[in-house]
């Protein structure tokens, strides 16, 4: 238990400063009211959970040291639900309504495809 413990906090340490680099970046390329960091993070962290979902299946059956350090650890920790919604609420308190639902709904399917594309590049 412990073991699993401490590779849940390193992975997700690395996923949590890998987040905050990537959002960083991509704000200073995109610097607009929409939230481009926090939906790219979203986006990539469910691809990425998507592809080592189906890896798992294939070669870490045995080990599930790596499902808690990569899948738990590293995707929890890069991607950015709570985030998501505080910057949700913001759209929403600077009445940007056509923003707000753009941003919304574009996280969810996006989110759940690239889930499922992640899924199905492994198989």
């Amino acid at each position: 238990m412990i073991k699993n413990i401490l590779l849940v906090g390193l992975g997700g340490g690395i996923g949590s400063m890998a987040r905050y680099l990537t959002s960083r970046w991509i704000y200073n390329l995109y610097p607009h009211h929409f939230p481009w960091g926090t939906f790219a993070i979203n986006v990539i962290g469910c691809f990425l959970i998507g592809l080592l979902w189906g890896i798992s299946f294939r070669s870490f059956d045995s080990n599930e040291h790596w499902k808690m350090f990569l899948m738990v650890g590293l995707c929890g920790g890069f991607t950015t639900f709570s985030a998501f919604t505080l910057e949700g609420i913001g759209l929403l308190k600077e009445q940007r309504m056509a923003l707000f639902f753009l941003y919304v709904a574009g996280s969810v399917v996006a989110g759940l495809l690239a889930t499922y594309i992640g899924m199905k590049t492994v198989r």
